[in-house]
């Protein structure tokens, strides 16, 4: 068995940390590394001890919403907050930074930034990493799948069997499996 590149791993443990995203508009995760060591991670979500988007919604203000801390953000203050050095390191985030968690990540002397998806790039935010000499690259998690859906799709295939075993797959009954099927496994 082939192990998997230190990239992959490093950004399938930025998507795992998505998942405790409290956020309903965007699940982010950002993983720090340095030396293929990892020293913090962080998601997107609301101040300690607060409200969160999950439980009253996004507090939205000019498009964007207040309420949460950046995965990016959250990860540099868990540095700063125990004392671990962040020059030199990188960064591995799900998502393309945004503007304000940009200009911390070159501030806390990020080397490189790996991203597994674009998101609205903000082309200042492009040319800032450049001037500063910190390298963006794209890195797509490709070896391991981390579905949030797996539970509908495990309820979707037993009541799908459950239908053939009694004989209940009519035209009508297949077409709403198919349509199912289509927006669970799309």
């Amino acid at each position: 068995m082939e192990r998997i590149s230190w990239d992959q791993y490093f950004m399938a443990q930025s998507h795992l940390l998505a998942m405790r995203s409290t956020c309903t508009r965007l699940m982010v995760g950002a993983t720090i590394v340095r030396d293929k060591r990892i020293i913090a991670g962080g998601y997107n979500g609301s101040v300690t001890g607060s409200v969160h988007c999950v439980d009253e919604g996004c507090y939205v203000i000019d498009g964007h919403c207040v309420r949460t801390v950046h995965a990016e953000a959250n990860a540099l203050l868990q540095c700063a907050k125990f004392g671990v050095p962040t020059a030199g390191a990188d960064i591995y985030v799900t998502h393309f930074p945004c503007l304000q968690c940009t200009k911390q990540l070159i501030q806390s002397g990020i080397q490189t930034v790996y991203y597994a998806e674009d998101y609205k790039n903000h082309p200042y935010a492009e040319e800032l990493f450049k001037e500063a000499g910190v390298e963006t690259k794209k890195v797509k998690l490709e070896y391991l799948v981390i579905d949030a859906d797996y539970a509908a799709k495990g309820d979707y295939v037993k009541q799908l069997l459950q239908a053939a075993e009694n004989g209940q797959l009519d035209e009508a009954t297949l077409a709403k499996y198919k349509k199912e099927a289509k927006e669970l496994f799309s």
